[in-house]
Order: C-alpha cells, then sequence, then structure tokens
C-alpha cells in the first residue's frame, strides 16, 4: 500500500475542491494514484449531479464580458438566492464566463470544460446547478448592462455611430422592455398567430360588422408587433420618441437579454 501524504491529499483538494477526508479516501482506495483518484472522484460527482438534476434550478446570475467589440453574456442557474450569493458558486460563474467568451459568436453551448468546471462547484456546495445559456455579439460598437442583483443583463451590438449616452439608454430600454426581436419581422410567427386569434374572438364577441372587425384585428396586430419590436418600441426615458427615433444614422445589429425568473 502507498503512503498518503497530507501533500498529496492537499493537492488533489486543490485540483478537485473536495474535502480533505473524501480527497484521502479516493487516494488510499486507489493506492495513491492521483489520475485514478481525480477519476474517481469525478465518477461520484457526476452520479451526485444526476441525483440532484432534478431539482428545480430556479435562482442564479447573469454575467458579461465585454470590450468595444464584444460582448459574452451566461447565465448560470442553482437552487438557492443563497447558493447564487455564495462566493464559490460566483467564482465558478466568473470562470465559466471567461470559458464561453472563447466561444464564436451567436449562441453558445456548453463545453465539456464549462461542465467540468460547474461540477467541481456542485460536488462542493452541493446544490443542482447548471450553465443554462450563454451569446456572444461582435459589432462596432457594444453595449452592456447588468442590473444590480445579478439577475437581469444586456448586451446590444450596434453598427455605426453612437454615443455613450444613447448606448447606455438603449441597454437600460432593454432591460425594462423586454423586447423580442430587433424590428416586427423579428417578432415570433407563432406569438402573432395567437395574438390575432384572441383579437379576432374578441372582435366576434363585440357584435362588430365583419369589416369593422378584420381593422379592429389589424390595428390590435400593430400595437402588439410594435410593443415586441424593439425599434417600435416607445422609449422608455421619452415615452414622445420610438426606439428607432435615438439611433440617428446607426443600426442595431444584435442584441440579447436573460433574466433569471
Amino acid at each position: 500500500m502507498a503512503e498518503i501524504t497530507a501533500a498529496m491529499v492537499k493537492a488533489l483538494r486543490d485540483e478537485t475542491g473536495l474535502g480533505m477526508m473524501e480527497c484521502k479516501k479516493a487516494l488510499t482506495e486507489n493506492n495513491g494514484d492521483v489520475e485514478a483518484s481525480k477519476d474517481a472522484l469525478r465518477a461520484k460527482g457526476l452520479a451526485t449531479a444526476e441525483k440532484r438534476s432534478s431539482r428545480d434550478t430556479k435562482e442564479g446570475v447573469v454575467l458579461v464580458i465585454s470590450d468595444e467589440t464584444q460582448a459574452t453574456m451566461v447565465e448560470v442557474l442553482c437552487e438557492t438566492d443563497f447558493c447564487a450569493r455564495n462566493e464559490e458558486f460566483q467564482t465558478m460563474a466568473k470562470d465559466v464566463s471567461q470559458l464561453a467568451a472563447q466561444a464564436a459568436e451567436g449562441t453558445i453551448q456548453a463545453t465539456d470544460e464549462i461542465n467540468q468546471r460547474v461540477q467541481k462547484t456542485l460536488a462542493i456546495i452541493g446544490e443542482n446547478m447548471s450553465f443554462s445559456r450563454g451569446v456572444k455579439i461582435c459589432a462596432d460598437r457594444i453595449g452592456t448592462y447588468v442590473h444590480h442583483n445579478g439577475k437581469v443583463g444586456v448586451i446590444v451590438g450596434v453598427q455605426g455611430d453612437i454615443d455613450e449616452e444613447t448606448l447606455s439608454g438603449l441597454c437600460m430600454h432593454i432591460a425594462f422592455s423586454d423586447p423580442l426581436g430587433i424590428t416586427g419581422d423579428d417578432v415570433p410567427e407563432d406569438l402573432v398567430a395567437k395574438e390575432k386569434q384572441i383579437a379576432m374572438q374578441q372582435a366576434i364577441e363585440s357584435g362588430k360588422n365583419e369589416e369593422i372587425a378584420e381593422k379592429m384585428v389589424v390595428g390590435k396586430l400593430r400595437k402588439f408587433i410594435a410593443s415586441k419590436a424593439l425599434i417600435e418600441q416607445s422609449y422608455v426615458r421619452d415615452d414622445q420618441k420610438q426606439v428607432k427615433d435615438i439611433l440617428g444614422n446607426a443600426t442595431i445589429k444584435a442584441f440579447a437579454r436573460f433574466a433569471v425568473n
């Protein structure tokens, strides 16, 4: 039987983040083989994660990493707000955001490295947690916003000239108004169809004739799409203007809004 030294246990603990007793037990069971011990601990962690995977994850954090021309936003979920505020969880979420920032522009899927970093913290804290989603935007100018509670985040990419105050206002607007697309064409067709069905039913129940009912439906749909399309929305800082009025010659390339529900 190989001698299990305190230095070996500490090194394994530093690498896995698990407790001293767990690390010593793994080393003992694997005759001091560090790699075999890591594999055993990883397998145990995955088994534990599988048991906990059915628990609801309704808390978490949103983090943003950005520079002038690109931004990455991630959402990492857990079970409780207590966990979301835990320093260990916060450090893991920052590490995950750094890993996600290496991805190409667009929607970011969890990599093995991201999942392993999450599982390491799960093994320490004991709550179900996961990388929920991520996105990266590249553009001439980048705007970002994260609410003070860390549960709502916005990134937006703009092509063309735009001043910092307008860019900041645009991010705040998106955080508040939760648009579904940049233009009316970007609003999901299934939502538009559902709204049309509701509007038609309301028009029929009102007893209006067919011609008036059709006009009512068209009007309601127009208002609905304008309320969900970013550039058509009334600007939160000046409701006499639409968002497109504050952009000047700049155009919105892409935006994303994450909110921990």
